[in-house]
């Protein structure tokens, strides 16, 4: 029995090394390249709140020669405006360089396809939700609650309008028209993107970049998408482009932070949150390219 507990215990102890040895090496191995030809893949997935991550992707791809084209697969509902616009014109600047190819999944909506817009080919599938062209600015407003519990807040500010979106004052005419400009303009940027990128006249994209979403076929036949078809057809597209028909599928990824590979990335955006609560930070107003 005393022979048999100790045969668990260091079965125990030998399975536990594996584990950490394991984590080690995804910790510190850095990340190893694929020799020859490739078609580079980035992945945009869920809201777009920060742009740094994909453009160090983007970087790394277009600066490797051996990456003969790019596939960026979005699927998005979109994100923070100034996010959305400088992975626009990072895939503007690619694209003339070697052949980027958008593959849309099941949402490339917003931000989404603010994005997408300035490649070399956007590949769709059939019911995927895109378009809600427009912009977007939400806050709360809790003064009626406020004056019901009485509470009372004091603001101390260095301009009429520096505090446009306080949740605990009604907005008045003034500062809905000076956020209505923002949105009005941002909104213009959005068109003139799409009209660009598209290759479509402004007064076309106006008739139908009203907010509404479209499927995939829908997009197609308003000039939004270049072609039906799934991932591997986004690959094949990039190949052909490229000439480069041998070439492997090679997925840039974001380094991962040693509390992300022990613990996961929920852990950290967890963590940061807390700290920032701690810290007694609001939250903070975006305007969004964003399918609200």
């Amino acid at each position: 029995m005393k022979k048999l507990k100790t045969f668990f215990t260091v079965l125990g102890v030998i399975f536990s090394l594996l584990i950490v040895i394991s984590i080690l090496k995804g910790i510190f191995l850095p990340e190893v390249s694929i020799p020859g030809e490739k078609i580079g893949l980035v992945k945009i997935e869920g809201i777009i709140k920060s742009s740094d991550t994909y453009l160090r992707l983007l970087n790394k791809l277009e600066e490797d020669e051996d990456v003969k084209a790019i596939v960026l697969r979005v699927d998005s509902p979109g994100g923070v405006v100034g996010a959305c616009q400088e992975i626009h014109d990072k895939v503007k600047e690619i694209s003339q360089k070697k052949p980027v190819v958008v593959s849309m999944g099941s949402i490339a909506a917003s931000g989404g396809l603010y994005i997408s817009v300035p490649a070399t080919k956007i590949v769709a599938n059939p019911g995927t939700i895109t378009g809600s062209i427009g912009v977007i600015l939400q806050s709360y407003n809790v003064k009626q609650l406020a004056d019901k519990i009485g509470i009372k807040v004091i603001t101390v500010k260095s301009g009429k309008f520096k505090d446009l979106l306080n949740p605990f004052r009604e907005p008045d005419e003034k500062t809905l028209q000076i956020l209505q400009a923002l949105i009005d303009d941002s909104y213009n940027q959005f068109v003139e993107a799409v009209a660009e990128g598209r290759k479509l006249p402004v007064e076309k994209v106006k008739k139908f970049a009203d907010g509404r979403i479209f499927t995939g076929r829908q997009a197609k036949e308003l000039g939004l998408v270049d072609e039906l078809g799934n991932f591997d057809r986004a690959v094949e597209v990039a190949r052909e482009l490229s000439k480069s028909p041998d070439a492997r599928i090679f997925e840039a990824k974001p380094r991962k932070t040693f509390i992300q590979k022990l613990f996961g990335e929920q852990t950290e955006e967890l963590l940061d949150n807390l700290s920032r609560v701690i810290n007694g930070e609001v939250e903070s107003f975006y305007v969004m390219y964003l399918l609200d």
